[in-house]
């Protein structure tokens, strides 16, 4: 089965490049194949864009005698569409879409181009979809919750902070993620939200990051593309970060706590395989691929700690990880709702799917859910 969840949203301009790379040692031959990777926004932003494009360089690497082709901020409409054809004349066999907004085009290429493989990075598609194309994602709210735990240790005030984009499942699972996990070793520990609507707006970002620091809030963590702006203002007012899909510690030398980051590396490289092999069919990937604790591949690590976790957060740290792998989740029952209302019933833990379509915030979270427009 092929995995999701759900993600990111857009940006300008789009830039292609080649990168030379190839087949592993021993492998079929692969007849001049090309991969192509689309991001939605630029490939050094210290957070989503960056994470995937290191995993195209580690496909780049794996398969040396293959060309890829990488996209940069190329938004979620007919423009992902047209950057997906051309990379397909060029010779593209296995296209990755890595944003969550451009599952669409994604799905019209891959009925346009039956003999090409398309591989969705974060979403879950029901119904019926072409053989050739695939969804896949990681269970990051698991390390999520883990970092909560380090920032319900950390903070002085109780006040957790938390800068998101939009309020889809991913960015909900999260959060609920993260203040559980805090709320786990402190439960007196709240998380303050407030909502960009913008996936990398810097302005926003730090007018976000401003708001959670006037109200007392001294541990600061996001789910936006780019995490820059964030840190830096968080830093620079002497409150601690926790950071999002890449190890941004060097912009947090004082305050960095740990992170949750992506290593698409290893699952990018077993996909291509999988396509190279004549392995990736219908029955095989079209359920939606995802992978986390429990399957052993996850696509995620947890960012180095800062000097101011402690051994015994750590131990905490570890503790919790083992629960998890074994036979546990961040949404093991009871889970009760802002209105009190239990949503995860005691002792069950939820599905993946079930967890993908969460759409409250869980007690502890301070703030309201925006309407839709």
């Amino acid at each position: 089965m092929l995995a999701a969840a759900v993600l990111l949203a857009g940006c300008a301009t789009n830039s292609t490049s080649g990168t030379t790379g190839g087949t592993a040692t021993g492998a079929p031959g692969t007849g001049g194949t090309k991969i192509g990777f689309i991001f939605v926004g630029p490939k050094d932003d210290y957070g989503y864009n960056q994470a995937a494009y290191e995993g195209s360089q580690a496909v780049a690497k794996a398969y040396p005698d293959l060309e890829v082709l990488t996209a940069e901020n190329v938004p979620e409409d007919d423009n992902a569409t047209r950057v997906m054809e051309g990379m397909i004349r060029k010779g593209a066999k296995i296209i990755f879409a890595t944003s969550y907004g451009h599952k669409d085009p994604a799905l019209k290429v891959a009925a346009a181009n039956p003999d090409v493989v398309v591989l969705q990075q974060g979403n879950i598609v029901d119904g019926t979809v072409p053989a050739n194309f695939g969804t896949y994602f990681g269970t990051v709210y698991e390390p999520v919750y883990l970092a909560g735990i380090v920032a319900g240790k950390a903070t002085k005030t109780n006040k957790l902070g938390y800068v998101y984009a939009f309020p889809i499942s991913q960015t909900l699972d999260n959060i609920n993620a993260f203040q559980l996990g805090a709320a786990s070793v402190n439960p007196a520990a709240k998380t303050y939200v407030v909502n960009t609507s913008n996936w990398c707006d810097p302005a926003k970002q730090a007018e976000a990051a401003k708001s959670l620091l006037s109200q007392g809030v001294d541990v600061i963590s996001q789910h936006q593309d780019c995490t820059a702006t964030v840190i830096r203002a968080t830093e620079a007012a002497g409150a601690y970060t926790v950071g999002y899909h890449a190890d941004a510690s060097s912009l947090a030398p004082k305050g960095w706590l740990t992170g949750s980051e992506w290593d698409w590396g290893p699952l990018y490289t077993k996909m291509v395989r999988t396509a190279l092999d004549g392995k990736f069919t219908g029955s095989a990937y079209n359920a939606n691929f995802r992978v986390g604790l429990k399957t052993g591949d996850n696509p995620f690590v947890q960012s180095p700690y800062g000097p101011a976790v402690d051994a015994g957060t750590k131990t905490l740290v570890d503790d919790a990880k083992a629960k998890i792998s074994k036979d546990g989740s961040p949404f093991l029952g009871p889970v009760v709702d802002q209105a009190g209302t239990v949503r995860v019933t005691a002792g069950t833990v939820p599905d993946y799917k079930t967890i993908e379509s969460i759409d409250y915030f869980v007690n502890g979270v301070v703030g309201k859910i925006p309407s839709a427009s």
